[in-house]
């Protein structure tokens, strides 16, 4: 009996999409076409492949069995079979990662990494869910999160510095102490690795009034809010660079206390490392994150006219 591929094509949309109106669309054909071959595939197999869950479907033990052995392959398949039509002429590298690095610190560095390799057709996807590597046709993700995730390679991107930072209209920089601040309205991004109750146990202070809190589920939310001063936001360096850069934030607290941490991940299986296109990337995101690190680094105090003045035994003095 002849395999069913046209099935299986749709049955691997609908598993990626787990929806048959949403895989309709992306085949541009009709929900009932959709069924119809799902239906076909079921038949040809012996075995039923998807469940109603809600108003979309869900994978049956077998179904999420068959789809982790073809996922993969028909990726390839598909690939392959638009390549040599002409469609796809390209190398397509598909990343995710999340959305605040996604949009604050990964977008804005993107044209010299797509201008250095024009024959490859970058895919950003950004969201917080982690990549299941075996189901999904994604390259490489910058995962938010601790940095333990076995069977996979991890890398750490770069360690992050965590300010409170405000617009300049809201409050000059280094304008108040730590205790000043459970007076104003502290923005909380609720996902974000650093609170602000940690943040003031290491400042020494314990807030002895009730907090007017706004908050958000995404950093780059928190970053906005800020920078448009509805309040003192705790961000990270990382993802509030250009804003910091141009002046749109500042740190308003006299000597905070220093707070650093690797909050995002590059992660992807093993076996994707031999990928030409992988380690492309790879080798541009640790470029970058030189460029961003130096950034970083303190300007060096010049040393002054006095120190490099003869002394009274005629040498000259050297610093400490």
């Amino acid at each position: 009996m002849a395999i069913p591929l046209r099935s299986i094509v749709v049955f691997d949309v609908v598993a990626r999409c787990r929806s048959l109106s949403k895989a309709a669309t992306e085949l541009c054909v009709t929900p009932s076409a959709v069924s119809q071959q799902i239906q076909a595939l079921e038949l040809h197999l012996g075995t039923t492949l998807l469940t109603k869950a809600g108003r979309g479907v869900a994978l049956t033990e077998a179904g999420e069995r068959y789809f982790e052995m073809i996922a993969a392959d028909v990726q390839r398949i598909t690939e392959a079979t638009q390549r040599i039509r002409g469609f796809r002429s390209r190398s397509v590298l598909t990343v995710r990662t999340t959305p605040t690095l996604g949009s604050k610190w990964l977008l804005p560095r993107l044209r010299s990494f797509i201008d250095a390799h024009p024959d490859i057709e970058l895919r950003l996807n950004a969201t917080t869910e982690a990549t299941d590597f075996s189901r999904e046709a994604v390259d490489l993700e910058i995962r938010h999160g601790e940095g333990r995730w076995p069977g996979l390679f991890v890398e750490g991107l770069a360690e992050e510095a965590f300010l409170p930072v405000c617009a300049p209209a809201y409050a000059r920089a280094a304008s108040f102490d730590a205790a000043d601040l459970p007076r104003q309205r502290l923005i909380h991004s609720v996902k974000a690795q650093v609170q602000w109750p940690q943040w003031f146990a290491l400042a020494g202070t314990l807030p002895d009034v009730e907090w007017r809190r706004l908050l958000f589920d995404r950093s780059h939310m928190a970053i906005d809010a800020a920078a448009d001063g509805l309040g003192v936001a705790l961000e990270s360096t990382l993802m509030m660079w250009r804003e910091l850069r141009d002046g749109r934030l500042v740190c308003p607290v006299r000597q905070p206390p220093r707070v650093t941490l690797t909050t995002q991940w590059i992660v992807c299986p093993f076996d994707h490392l031999h990928k030409a296109k992988v380690r492309l990337l790879l080798d541009w995101l640790r470029a970058e994150r030189e460029v961003w690190q130096d950034e970083q680094r303190p300007a060096p105090t010049p040393a002054s006219e006095s120190v490099r003045r003869p002394n009274r035994s005629g040498r000259k003095s050297k610093l400490n």
